[in-house]
């Protein structure tokens, strides 16, 4: 292949490949178009492999889509992957979730020693309700949820999922807002992959036991006095 074949055929593959995460967004080719200021005509040339753009007009189109920069590197699609819910069964999965609210409350019921009446009238909720909310026989409504949470001293994250591939989605949604707190320092830190070897470390020592951490605190500090 020549390399105005190679040039060629690239082209065609990131006309698809944005045209893909285009469609998948629901976005028309005008909102495109008016983000990296070209006529809708020039996206559907690029769309169409005739013209392609730039690597900055394409970064700032993957960041519009809300796609990786590197989707445009490889040749797989968007639009055709199965939705995550595809491959779970959702009702047992939504039944199960809702017996295991209930069991959460009555549990934080009754660490509290508060009986279903008691609770009932600090929330004004009715106590056949709560039993029905704690016997998984009915979802609890958000709001309510919230309000039988703080009452008995929770936050209503206490009883997100925390299993399963949905509390798989929640902890890893979690964990990317913790590390976009981080300051800009340790987060450049953290990527840089010649300080791994100081990550482990930093991680073996979080999981040692008090006293262990204590000793060698003492031990390092009688070294370097």
């Amino acid at each position: 292949m020549s390399h105005d074949q190679a040039i060629q055929l690239r082209t065609k593959i990131i006309g698809l490949l944005l045209r893909d995460a285009r469609e998948a967004s629901g976005k028309p080719m005008k909102e495109l178009a008016e983000v990296i200021g070209l006529s809708a005509g020039t996206i559907s040339a690029i769309e169409r492999g005739t013209n392609s753009p730039s690597l900055p007009e394409l970064e700032l189109l993957a960041f519009h889509l809300d796609v990786p920069i590197a989707h445009f590197w490889s040749e797989q699609v968007v639009s055709v992957e199965p939705s995550p819910t595809a491959t779970i069964e959702t009702e047992d999965l939504l039944a199960l979730r809702h017996r295991t609210i209930g069991a959460m409350l009555r549990q934080s019921r009754n660490e509290k020693n508060l009986s279903q009446k008691e609770l009932g009238q600090r929330t004004g909720i009715s106590a056949s309700r709560i039993r029905r909310y704690e016997n998984g026989e009915t979802p609890v409504p958000l709001p309510e949820l919230e309000l039988l949470a703080g009452s008995l001293g929770y936050r209503i994250e206490d009883f997100a999922d925390s299993s399963g591939p949905v509390g798989e989605w929640i902890t890893s949604q979690q964990a990317e807002e913790k590390f976009d707190q981080l300051p800009k320092p340790l987060k450049e830190f953290i990527l840089n992959s010649e300080n791994q070897p100081y990550l482990e470390i930093a991680q073996r020592l979080s999981a040692m036991p008090v006293e262990r951490l204590r000793s060698l605190v003492d031990g390092l500090t009688e070294l370097l006095g």
